[in-house]
């Protein structure tokens, strides 16, 4: 039996498993890879909302990651919610010191909870921009992580998507199921060295089992990878993952409700 690819993932803990180190385990499981974590912060939350985020310590991070490396060298690396800018920063150093032919990366910039809470201090978000950008395969934000990271406040997720490769990331996706009348996205990426920018369209499925599905469709995105999927290829079938993951979701919780990510 072949090995399954390893998949990582560097994230926030949510104890309510909608979104997070165990949505993103549960995603991988899903896709018949083998997930691996290492947990930036703990959050006291629910379906409700995000009460209180306490970071993990950053040298406990970076042996976390050392070991994880000694013994399960990854397929794709996701980055999900990193908290402050001393886990970003280690987590810039480690990607950066990987070993050639480096991993894919999908980075998901998560800057705050769907009920406000700040998820990432201002300097992390410098350094997200700086340090962490750069070193994406893709990048995953919403319409208003993206407006933040580029400084383009108005701008359209055309723009948004192209400006995040300007800023160093080989491929973005802005992702647009929080806002508007669909849950279409905007994927900008290089194929043949030509600049490519695509709409990967969907209708909005009336839900309140929305929660993780950022995580959902960046660690989706971060398996197709894995499996050796193109960058559109990834996306698109990410992009279904998380439909289908709404669809199956078993109603629980008294807020915004978890997917059905160990049911598709």
């Amino acid at each position: 039996m072949l090995n399954p690819p390893v998949v990582w993932t560097i994230a926030g803990y949510d104890p309510s498993s909608g979104a997070g180190i165990t949505a993103d385990l549960k995603t991988i499981s899903a896709h018949a890879c083998y997930g691996v974590s290492a947990i930036t912060a703990l959050t006291v939350q629910n379906t409700l909302g995000v009460r209180r985020v306490s970071a993990i310590a950053p040298e406990t991070l970076s042996e976390i990651l050392q070991a994880l490396l000694d013994d399960f060298p990854p397929m794709a690396i996701k980055v999900g919610m990193l908290a402050t800018a001393e886990n970003a920063t280690i987590v810039a150093d480690f990607l950066s010191a990987l070993p050639s032919p480096h991993p894919p990366v999908v980075l998901d910039p998560i800057l705050l909870s769907s009920s406000g809470a700040v998820l990432l201090e201002e300097a992390g978000v410098h350094m997200l921009r700086q340090r962490l950008l750069p070193l994406a395969t893709v990048v995953t934000p919403n319409l208003a992580e993206a407006r933040v990271l580029t400084g383009l406040a108005e701008a359209d997720p055309e723009t948004l998507a192209t400006g995040l490769r300007r800023l160093g990331a080989q491929a973005a996706v802005v992702t647009g199921g929080d806002t508007g009348n669909d849950a279409s996205d905007t994927l900008a990426y290089v194929m043949g060295g030509i600049e490519c920018v695509e709409t990967l369209f969907a209708a909005r499925i009336e839900s309140r089992a929305t929660h993780g599905t950022g995580c959902a469709f960046s660690t989706a995105l971060a398996c197709g990878l894995a499996m050796g999927q193109s960058i559109p290829a990834a996306a698109t079938s990410a992009k279904l993952f998380v439909r289908r993951a709404i669809e199956q979701a078993p109603g629980l919780g008294k807020g915004k409700g978890p997917l059905g990510l160990d049911r598709v």
